[in-house]
């Protein structure tokens, strides 16, 4: 198995939404990419997570998926959103996405 980063583009935080003052955090990718059985296609998203799902919003078409997410701590803070997938069968899993600006980075079943 073969992990290749994708740097997000545009990938810094853009502030508070909601009373929760939950993060938003926008990335883009560059191929269709498979997460839990669900593809998310090629394009501009935002991400936000709400407890153990994580609702991924296509700015391009305002579509929007939710996945199951583990949330984990990392030692140092990322300085920037990247999204790592695994090439398997000559597709993109999804398996972990690093929130720039913070010490969280979620994992993806795949």
């Amino acid at each position: 198995m073969q992990m290749k980063p994708v740097l997000a583009i545009g990938a810094l935080m853009l502030g508070t939404l909601g009373i929760a003052s939950a993060k938003s955090y926008n990335f883009t990718l560059s191929d269709t990419t498979d997460i839990g059985g669900t593809q998310l296609k090629a394009g501009h998203y935002s991400l936000k997570v709400n407890g153990s799902q994580a609702e991924f919003r296509n700015t391009d078409t305002n579509s929007s998926i939710t996945a199951p997410v583990t949330i984990q701590s990392a030692a140092t803070k990322f300085n920037n959103t990247m999204v790592l997938t695994d090439q398997r069968n000559g597709a993109d899993h999804l398996q972990e996405i690093d929130l720039g600006g913070s010490k969280t980075k979620l994992e993806f079943g795949g």
